[in-house]
């Protein structure tokens, strides 16, 4: 089923937003988008088989909208892609909602060498009242270089969920062999900085809704089942990019996934999140990969201050210490023990 509506004539960014039963937020999210009245944007709605009133709600507005059978996020990102023939995309998620005036401000820093701009959302309630500082922290830079250095030594770098992020279009072509994963903000935030310049805004220009059902797991007590699925899913985004990098003689450079800070991390949370004492192998290696980090001392020093206090703990404590650090924005050493005691 498809609702059709006039296209902006050679729109240079694509807001596509995907929908699967966020009939309560969908209308938010677009009207973030169209109040904006940005000409050089399109807006492309995909309901992903939502059996709840999203679609009737979809209809309401003014936009191009296309219903499809449930694929997933990645298959209706893909979809809503294959319908624009914009240079840059923004997948914003159905409960997100983009700030008045971003748009333009976005537009303003993309040209043909950006391969992916970013910048942070504030977090919000289920009600859309702000309940804590713009996630992640940023600063404003243009780069590819740095970032693709460290991409290769950790697998990751700073990046915001996936509403805070556009991407030029050809970045968006990996999304079609990530079949390991049904989001899209995995391996073309990575592959990113190896295509092009990455722009990093300061300014939050979005908002990030944390509710029951996001599925980040923000807001939720330690999941088990989460963190394997994260584990998992970085080892397989490790192998697609090294492919990635193969043509560009980077591969050999690319760590190995299970020696990155990352994963070792989150191997520290699932052994506390399962029950099991934490190996002393791996809380060394992580500790040591803390302390290599490009993070402020203080910053190293409060972490493995952490990592080793939840070691000892006993499981209930350190539970309770594992949920504050994920699921809380601004953390303290008083925060931090009001969890555990």
């Amino acid at each position: 089923m498809t609702k059709p509506a006039m296209p902006v004539a050679e729109p240079r960014l694509a807001v596509i937003i995907p929908c699967w039963n966020y009939a309560d937020y969908v209308s938010l999210a677009i009207r973030s988008v169209l109040e904006q009245r940005c000409d050089e944007c399109e807006l492309i709605v995909v309901d992903d088989g939502s059996t709840d009133a999203s679609w009737s709600v979809i209809q309401q507005y003014d936009a191009r909208a296309y219903r499809i059978k449930n694929g997933g996020q990645r298959a209706a990102c893909l979809y809503g892609l294959s319908k624009t023939r914009a240079p840059f995309v923004l997948f914003l998620d159905a409960d997100d909602e983009l700030r008045t005036g971003s748009l333009a401000i976005i537009l303003s820093k993309l040209d043909d060498r950006v391969a992916k701009l970013q910048f942070p959302l504030t977090r919000i309630d289920r009600n859309g009242a702000i309940i804590g500082e713009p996630v992640p922290k940023l600063g404003s830079f243009r780069d590819h270089c740095a970032l693709a250095s460290r991409v290769l030594k950790t697998g990751t770098y700073a990046s915001p969920p996936t509403s805070g992020n556009v991407f030029r279009r050809d970045a968006c072509r990996f999304l079609n062999e990530a079949d390991y994963d049904a989001a899209v903000d995995g391996i073309i935030l990575f592959a990113a900085p190896f295509m092009g310049d990455v722009v990093s805004l300061s300014e939050p220009l979005g908002f990030y809704r944390v509710h029951d059902r996001n599925a980040s797991g923000l807001g939720r007590p330690v999941d088990a089942g989460l963190l394997r699925r994260e584990l998992s899913r970085f080892v397989a985004r490790m192998n697609h990019l090294r492919r990635i990098l193969e043509p560009l003689a980077q591969a050999q450079y690319l760590a190995p996934a299970e020696d990155t800070h990352f994963y070792l991390e989150r191997s520290f949370y699932l052994a506390v999140a399962e029950g099991l004492p934490v190996p002393v192998r791996t809380l060394a290696r992580l500790l040591r990969r803390v302390w290599e980090s490009q993070a402020p001392v203080k910053r190293r020093a409060a972490l493995i201050a952490f990592l080793i206090l939840t070691a000892a703990l006993p499981n209930r404590r350190a539970k309770q210490g594992l949920s504050y650090r994920l699921n809380t924005n601004r953390h303290s050493m008083t925060g931090l023990l009001r969890a555990l005691f």
